[in-house]
């Protein structure tokens, strides 16, 4: 039987097109069309209601070196209070997940994909000794509020929230309504996740609906957001037999990876067939792809070369609001990926012309924190993705 979110009575009454995701009955599109939520989200606020994820804690003294030996990210430098977006390896160097870990008093607080939370929660359970305690959040919803008036919102609410900068969390209180609020999200806009227990979960959404400027957003805008901003999504750009070098994401490794696993092979999950692609190159590597066209081209679209052979293949695909024309992200053979070089997409008995184009596609408008040295490179982030 489909789960339902505390928020399901809510999605109706919004009249929510509801559809099954990940063993849950979801909104996948309101009244005004996907179009819309999209655009409002890029331009005022967006409500997502994300309670179908997943939340858990790995309490006590060893929680931050215990996962430390499970994910390829330096975890020891975390503060309480900052978030690391990382990935749980397997051992041939696959994504078992893509995870946020924030650092808490106790532990550690972390948020999984709802597809993987049951395989992940078993997983890091089984992988962690006596010294630390694994404790799921069955009775927490989450949603998200993104986009340029989230700030403006929040600051109504939580000054203390609205200070965050990205990737940073707190626990505070929303009209009296305890949360844990962290300043991140899957749309490439500014905007906050919030973490609330399941019987204060509706007061809180109507309460933040009630804004001018919010709108709920289905599943199918947040789709086309984060395709936007170039994020991966599990089962598309990530999966467990796709790397993390595969999937362009460099930066999430140690500051020396290098030096740090060949010190220790062992050191997380397939280090070694990771340590060899960051020294020689993956076999293929992600991109995007501008559609020279109208047809859309998406998942599982075999892409060519001029010559009809094979180099790759399309893993998310669809519709660009901003852009107004379709885009993709797809994973090709490193030997073929020039900016502007112009490769074709198999869609039925169609040869789509598309362009490889940095990603994201738009571009990222987080509110992150810029120290002296960072303005003085340059260097516009603390935090790559």
């Amino acid at each position: 039987m489909l789960k339902q979110t505390p928020l399901y009575n809510l999605h109706l009454e919004l009249g929510a097109k509801m559809v099954p995701y990940a063993g849950y009955l979801m909104p996948v599109n309101y009244a005004k069309g996907t179009l819309h939520e999209h655009q409002h989200c890029r331009s005022h606020a967006g409500f997502f209601d994300i309670s179908h994820m997943g939340q858990c804690m790995i309490l006590g003294l060893d929680a931050v070196s215990e996962l430390g030996q499970l994910i390829p990210s330096d975890i020891a430098g975390l503060n309480v209070g900052e978030q690391k977006y990382t990935v749980l390896t397997n051992n041939e160097g696959g994504i078992i997940d893509d995870i946020i870990i924030t650092r808490i008093e106790s532990g550690l607080m972390i948020i999984v994909n709802a597809a993987c939370k049951d395989k992940d929660f078993n997983y890091l359970s089984s992988q962690l000794s006596d010294e630390c305690f694994f404790n799921e959040l069955t009775g927490q919803a989450l949603f998200a509020l993104q986009g340029p008036a989230a700030a403006l919102i929040m600051e109504k609410y939580s000054s203390q929230a609205a200070k965050l900068y990205f990737m940073q969390a707190c626990g505070t209180t929303i009209d009296g309504i305890k949360c844990n609020i962290s300043r991140c999200g899957y749309t490439g806009e500014d905007g906050f996740e919030i973490s609330v227990e399941h019987a204060d979960a509706e007061q809180l959404a109507r309460l933040l609906l009630a804004e001018d400027g919010v709108e709920p957003v289905g599943l199918a805008a947040r789709d086309s957001l984060r395709l936007e901003a170039g994020l991966c999504l599990y089962g598309h750009e990530i999966t467990e037999v796709i790397t993390p070098v595969e999937a362009g994401l460099h930066w999430l490794f140690k500051k020396n990876p290098v030096k740090a696993i060949g010190s220790a092979p062992g050191e997380f999950p397939g280090a070694e067939k990771i340590l060899a692609q960051l020294q020689h190159g993956a076999e293929k590597i992600r991109v995007g792809l501008l559609v020279n066209s109208k047809i859309p081209v998406r998942e599982g679209s075999v892409i060519c070369n001029n010559e009809g052979v094979s180099v790759g293949y399309v893993t998310s695909g669809g519709y660009s609001p901003s852009l107004e024309r379709p885009i993709a992200m797809a994973l090709l053979d490193p030997y073929t990926v020039e900016l502007a070089n112009t490769l074709y997409a198999k869609v039925r008995e169609h040869n789509i012309a598309v362009t490889i184009a940095p990603l994201p596609f738009i571009p990222h408008r987080y509110h992150r924190w810029v120290g002296e040295r960072q303005k003085a490179q340059g260097n516009k982030s603390q935090v790559p993705a």
